[in-house]
């Protein structure tokens, strides 16, 4: 079988090509995909600064200087997985409540096929219809939740459905088993204890970033690795788990974040899971004047498909 390749350096200068993830083919849909990266050009579920509407267009385009073999953990994804890229969820970008609806029959769609499909974003709000799709493809997941905010707001303004509430409905509409999810990089103020200690009562393991400042990430991951076994595992990363020297172009940046070798380590740190999906959300392109945000946040996606494939590297 002839695997989809990334279109290469030294075939088209990495200013041209397709504006696709990493150059890669273009696909209607999932069908005859190990794995696809989806856009979802949501920032309608946002509370402060907006513009991730054009965070996966902003990241397929710095994605194009990603190469395919991964030289720290010695694999080419595109060795072992068929993947392409199938565009974007068309939302309704007038509607949050409908938009979330459109993702979750989308993603549907994709499982349907049977492929892993890396998401992204958008904003964090997305991540809740993706979990729904999930818990009836795979029943209820874990979570690797890489961020600087917990996102278990009872509301926002009086709605059950924005970025900072997805994942307290995971937990009241049982889309997630506890035990099996952990938290990692939550820092900065909040309003009350509560705002991290919900998530420790339902039984989330909780890293504050402060607990892990100037550490090695990876006897974490060891232990990451052990909770999860071989459960359905799914990796949910907020670009502003990262400190603001390492990715500025984000909605609500916050000071004393991850560096960006301890975000590699994280996922590096999922080889060898059975991960059925993941997302990179909060890309804000019109606050990331120098582009770093959007190439950091195309690196760790390419690192969750490297993590995936090496399930199947003989």
């Amino acid at each position: 079988m002839d695997f989809n390749q990334p279109l290469g350096g030294n075939d088209m200068p990495r200013f041209s090509g397709p504006s696709t993830m990493m150059r890669l083919p273009a696909e209607e849909s999932a069908k005859g995909l190990d794995a696809c990266f989806v856009g979802i050009g949501l920032d309608i579920g946002t509370s402060h600064r907006p513009g991730t509407r054009f965070g996966p267009r902003q990241i397929r385009q710095e994605s194009s200087m990603i190469r395919p073999y991964n030289m720290k953990m010695q694999i080419s994804p595109f060795d072992h997985l068929q993947v392409a890229d199938i565009g974007d969820v068309p939302i309704n970008t007038f509607n949050l409540e409908k938009s979330v609806k459109i993702i979750e029959q989308f993603y549907d769609g994709v499982l349907e096929h049977d492929a892993v499909p890396f998401t992204l974003g958008g904003d964090h709000t997305l991540v809740l219809p993706i979990i729904r799709a999930m818990k009836k493809k795979h029943g209820p997941v874990g979570i690797i939740h890489v961020d600087a905010h917990a996102d278990i707001n009872e509301h926002m303004f009086g709605e059950k459905i924005a970025h900072g509430t997805p994942f307290r409905r995971m937990v009241e509409e049982g889309l997630v088993n506890p035990e099996k999810v952990i938290q990692i990089g939550l820092r900065a103020t909040g309003y009350e204890m509560d705002d991290f200690d919900w998530s420790r009562q339902q039984g989330f393991r909780v890293v504050q970033a402060e607990d892990i400042w100037y550490q090695s990430l990876a006897p974490l991951m060891e232990e990451v690795r052990a909770q999860m076994q071989d459960h359905p595992v799914y990796i949910s990363f907020d670009i502003d788990s990262f400190d603001p020297a390492y990715a500025p172009g984000t909605g609500t940046a916050e000071p004393g974040g991850l560096t960006s070798h301890q975000g590699l380590e994280i996922v590096r740190g999922t080889y060898g899971l059975n991960i059925v999906g993941a997302d990179l959300v909060e890309v804000s392109p019109p606050y990331d004047t120098s582009g770093n945000t959007a190439v950091l946040g195309a690196n760790i996606l390419y690192e969750m498909l490297c993590a995936h494939a090496s399930r199947f590297k003989k």
